[in-house]
């Protein structure tokens, strides 16, 4: 599989997919990593630990910061992986070092619980 590197890494983890955007300034807690809103197909859930799978990033730029603090609260997830570019899910990564990946034909592919190492330098995920 080919992907675009945005944040450089490699990391091996469980898959957690979302079928919505994510808010990360409005949803997601980021003292516990756990999705707040109730609408969201992750409520409930932490992302800590996890590579996160999403479409796209919604909301503020301030979103940015808030994935810096999970990743100072280690909550952050592993990687994450989505379908379209988003300046604050991109900056957010950066900030934390975070590895971000954008799939466009992989992300159909990539299951909720499975097991993937992700080389984002080689941009592959097997």
């Amino acid at each position: 599989m080919t992907i675009k590197i945005i944040v450089k890494g490699k990391v091996e983890g469980e898959v957690m997919v979302s079928k919505n955007p994510i808010n990360f300034l409005g949803e997601v807690d980021k003292k516990t990593g756990k999705v707040l809103d109730e609408r969201h197909d992750l409520f409930g859930k932490s992302i800590g630990g996890k590579i996160l799978v999403f479409p796209f990033g919604v909301g503020s730029s301030v979103g940015a910061y808030t994935i810096y603090s999970l990743k100072a609260n280690s909550c952050a997830p592993k990687a994450m992986i989505c379908k379209k570019p988003d300046i604050t899910v991109a900056s957010g990564c950066a900030l934390a070092n975070i590895p971000l990946v954008i799939a466009q034909k992989e992300y159909d592919s990539l299951v909720d619980g499975k097991k993937i190492f992700l080389d984002a330098e080689s941009g592959q995920i097997l």
